[in-house]
């Protein structure tokens, strides 16, 4: 199957978001796939491409990291597409890998980014606008969660999943989504609190 996965270089495409006609229709789409038809992955590729781009922007903090982290996530899925169990949400699967090699990439890095590093964030004293630099606040407070607190919080707040949908996607218990985005949102609280004063 090597050498037969789609390109995907533009992460600005369409997604189309979940919902029980789209869990079947990526069902029939990794069904073609298995079959032989190329152009299934396509599909599947522009329904979760941006997705998986955002998720792992959100999770790293770097463009470029989330672009690998997209193609990364991409080529695992179509290696190992027979693995997909139908009977659950092929999102949720897609997450799961995105989320495990985000957390792979951190890994990797050995250390955590810091203020240093984020060239792209205006310094303190700088005249921008509120909103952005509000968000800059928020991404420079998301960045800095452990990666198990970071993942919570990105797919309930940045994603819009239920609990049930979190921990499926993870593989922990509802009990443990709603300790760690408790703790998540602490910190967070805590760190704008202390970035604005």
């Amino acid at each position: 199957m090597e050498g037969s996965f789609p390109t995907f270089a533009d992460p600005n495409c369409t997604v189309n978001e979940t919902s029980a006609a789209h869990d079947e229709q990526d069902r029939a789409l990794v069904r073609q796939y298995l079959d032989g038809d190329r152009n299934a992955a396509g599909s599947l590729v522009d329904r979760y491409q941006r997705t998986v781009f955002n998720l792992g922007l959100r999770m790293l903090g770097n463009v470029q990291d989330a672009e690998d982290v997209t193609q990364t996530v991409f080529g695992n899925a179509f290696a190992s597409i027979s693995s997909y169990d139908p009977k659950y949400r092929f999102f949720s699967w897609i997450y799961r890998m995105t989320v495990n090699e985000s957390l792979n990439q951190l890994k990797r890095r050995k250390a955590m980014i810091t203020l240093d590093d984020r060239s792209d964030i205006p310094a303190r004293g700088i005249s921008t606008d509120n909103a952005v630099e509000a968000e800059d606040l928020v991404r420079m407070a998301l960045i800095d969660l452990h990666p198990d607190d970071r993942a919570v919080v990105v797919l309930r707040h940045f994603r819009s999943l239920s609990y049930m949908e979190i921990a499926e996607v993870l593989g922990i218990p509802v009990i443990t989504v709603k300790s760690r985005l408790f703790t998540a949102r602490e910190r967070m609280r805590l760190a704008l609190n202390a970035q604005r004063a």
